[in-house]
């Protein structure tokens, strides 16, 4: 029997719609339908993920925070969209806590510095903050006392060295002005001076930032 070309025009339409919609029903039937935004389980820690949008609830973390090094961030809000992606766990942020220091009256910077040396070194179990003194360091904010345990002992001595180190090799993210500890003043610049007593606490000065309004997240 002779076809019209008319036909086979359309006998080849329906074919190549066949080829192409058949893989995208077997797919979907197999997935039960569009996906769907992942809202965790099992799976989720090993990607990133859209979870419903802290800016309908609690304040949220800039994406614009770095991952790494200890810092200071305003929470901000956002309600551009319902959904937002949360990283994998080991790219998340590490917030750092309230340590043990005493925060009342302390500027930002200072209070970085203690949450980090309250974090990292758990030995810690007492940071003196605001307190009278003739210097303004004290009254202002600007500095922290890190009491030492055992501050006589070689233990002791060592775990103050490592606080000293520690800060100093942070003094950009703590806007440091300077260590005293066991009769030595230190500057972020190297410069050391006796002559200023300290030995059983390690004081931390900074430069302040600033009182706390609130919205502030300290990070690692």
């Amino acid at each position: 029997m002779a076809v019209d070309r008319r036909d086979w025009s359309v006998v080849r339409r329906v074919v190549l719609s066949v080829a192409l919609v058949a893989p995208v029903a077997t797919m979907l039937a197999a997935a039960g339908g569009p996906a769907a935004p992942s809202l965790g389980g099992p799976a989720a820690s090993c990607c990133a993920r859209l979870v419903a949008d802290a800016s309908f609830g609690p304040a949220a973390v800039s994406s614009s925070t770095a991952l790494t090094g200890v810092g200071i961030v305003r929470a901000q809000r956002s309600s551009a969209t319902a959904w937002r992606v949360v990283p994998p766990a080991p790219m998340q942020p590490a917030v750092l806590p309230v340590g043990v220091a005493k925060e009342a009256g302390l500027q930002v910077k200072t209070i970085l510095a203690a949450r980090a040396v309250s974090g990292l070194f758990p030995e810690i179990r007492d940071i003196g903050g605001v307190r009278p003194d003739a210097l303004r360091w004290h009254p202002d904010g600007l500095a922290i006392d890190v009491m030492i345990p055992d501050w006589h002992s070689a233990a002791g001595v060592a775990l103050g060295n490592r606080i000293v180190a520690f800060v100093l090799a942070n003094s950009d993210r703590f806007g440091l002005d300077h260590v005293i500890w066991r009769n030595t003043l230190y500057l972020p610049d190297g410069t050391q001076r006796g002559g200023m007593g300290h030995y059983d606490h390690v004081h931390i000065a900074t430069d302040g930032g600033g009182y706390p309004t609130g919205q502030e997240v300290y990070l690692r």
